[in-house]
């Protein structure tokens, strides 16, 4: 499971649970997870100081946005 929050789509760290996005102030959700449990071994995914999951980086340095 995921936790997003419903106004800004930030994605926020499972063992930071605050009542409230840290960024926005918008209602929290859950949903199910969407990252792709490939065969490759991923890097563990940055966090900011709020808590917020920052996008994945692509292998040359460029952010990996959804379309």
């Amino acid at each position: 499971m995921e936790i997003v929050c419903s106004h800004c789509h930030a994605e926020i760290q499972l063992e930071v649970v605050p009542d409230w996005c840290p960024a926005c102030g918008g209602a929290l959700l859950e949903r199910a997870s969407t990252s792709e449990s490939a065969g490759a071994a991923s890097p563990a995914p940055e966090i900011d100081r709020r808590g917020i999951v920052l996008p994945r980086r692509h292998a040359l340095g460029g952010i990996i946005t959804p379309q």
